[in-house]
């Protein structure tokens, strides 16, 4: 990468997948941490829950959700995702990263 004088900063990718139903409640958690953006995928896939084919709009499908904040938002983020964890298919993850944003 040229340097271009844009400084990385450090920052946490956190990556959210879960059930179609679930996207309201994690929009509003990411707001309440004031999150300032996010990106919303439909995705398709098979795990413990069984497979995600995301034929019918809103049964049977999971969408993805990806923000990027500081550790500290990441921590409070991830501690109140696990409360819908095993209510509904549900997984939650983080990468140390560096951007500009």
């Amino acid at each position: 990468m040229s340097d271009s004088g844009t400084t990385l900063e450090p920052a946490v990718l956190i990556t959210i997948i879960g059930e179609t139903v679930l996207k309201d409640r994690i929009v509003k958690l990411l707001k309440s941490h004031n999150v300032s953006g996010y990106t919303i995928s439909q995705v398709q896939g098979e795990g413990g829950h069984g497979r995600r084919l995301a034929d019918l709009a809103g049964y049977n499908t999971n969408i993805q959700i990806k923000t990027v904040v500081s550790l500290e938002v990441s921590d409070e983020i991830l501690c109140a995702l696990k409360e819908d964890h095993g209510k509904h298919a549900l997984i939650a993850f983080r990468h140390n990263i560096e951007g500009f944003y």
